[in-house]
């Protein structure tokens, strides 16, 4: 017993380290690595300016109509118009994280341009403390009542073999339920959220790419699938909360390329600031659908009784009575 004691406590500790690294780390380690940033005003201003980046920051010399386009576009974290008098251009469809990057970075080069007056600050589509927090909080909500839902029918099913239309209820009716708990809640931290069509049916299409992944594996895998479907709660939202530019390349190779947190988060932010014609909202339309489709696939494709006791069984092994 004192070795399974000691084993025991090792796995606890080697877990911890693994959660640790891929969670608190991405915090621990954020350094911005060329953040983009638009500057607008003279060419000969602005391109001594953009010599003097360094390796933090990536300026790119724009007119005022291209760098607002940028910044509408998500290219870019914000614009410093060279003029009388100098100012800032900001947006609040950008993650949280960017903006208050871009808002130090530019509000310095500003004022150093100005010989110390503060210059003029403009935002964007601005964001209340709600719309701010909403794209990835709604995102995380919407996929911890999936796994809920999908762990709980696997402990209710047993060893039963659901049939098609068993399968296909649970990611439906957890998507639209899921959804309308998040819109409850948005509602009830702000009335003034856009909570029109284009947004719920966004988040409906997150839902049902979370539940579809969540559904496929759990039916590959049975209960052992949670070893996978959990820490993800953990580790992705820690990661698609930040830039890219901001992360550590390794998490921004290894997790925030692939995480689906940011393609639900980014595009939700889009729609809810009024900029659905960003090109995260294209993106995340066809990562998400796509999730949705393969998953779902998988859900209703046919399957033997045998193995799918297998997948739910804690040891891979079904009892077999002998009438």
């Amino acid at each position: 017993m004192t070795v399974k004691a000691l084993a025991a406590s090792l796995i606890g500790a080697l877990v911890a380290a693994v959660l640790g690294l891929l969670t608190f780390g991405a915090q621990a380690t954020v350094n911005p690595d060329h953040v983009p940033l638009a500057v607008a005003g003279p060419p000969q201003v602005a391109e001594q300016l953009a010599r003097q980046g360094g390796e933090h920051v990536a300026w790119r010399a724009v007119t005022a109509a291209e760098g607002r386009q940028l910044l509408e576009d998500k290219e870019v974290y914000g614009v410093l118009e060279l003029g009388n008098p100098v100012t800032v251009v900001l947006s609040g469809a950008i993650n949280p994280g960017g903006t208050q990057v871009a808002q130090q970075v530019l509000a310095g080069a500003g004022a150093a341009l100005s010989q110390g007056q503060p210059p003029h600050m403009i935002m964007l589509h601005p964001a209340g403390t709600a719309g701010r927090v909403a794209p990835l909080a709604g995102s995380a909500l919407i996929w911890i009542a999936g796994l809920v839902a999908g762990l709980l029918f696997v402990f209710m099913k047993k060893r039963e073999t659901p049939g098609i239309g068993t399968r296909i209820t649970l990611p439906l009716a957890a998507s639209v339920l899921s959804v309308g708990v998040v819109a409850l809640l948005l509602l009830l931290w702000d009335s003034s959220l856009p909570l029109g069509w284009d947004v719920l049916g966004y988040m409906l299409l997150a839902a049902l790419a979370f539940t579809g992944v969540q559904g496929a594996l759990l039916r590959l895998m049975g209960i052992r699938a949670a070893a996978i479907l959990a820490p993800l709660y953990l580790i992705a939202p820690a990661v698609a909360g930040q830039v890219p530019e901001l992360l550590h390349p390794f998490y921004r190779d290894v997790l925030w390329s692939w995480t689906p947190f940011r393609f639900s988060a980014e595009g939700l932010r889009s729609l809810l600031q009024g900029t659905g014609s960003a090109p995260d909202v294209t993106t995340g339309l066809i990562v998400l659908g796509s999730m949705a489709v393969v998953g779902l696939l998988v859900i209703l494709w046919p399957g033997s009784a045998r193995q799918e006791a297998e997948a739910n069984s804690p040891n891979g092994v079904v009892a077999v009575g002998v009438h």
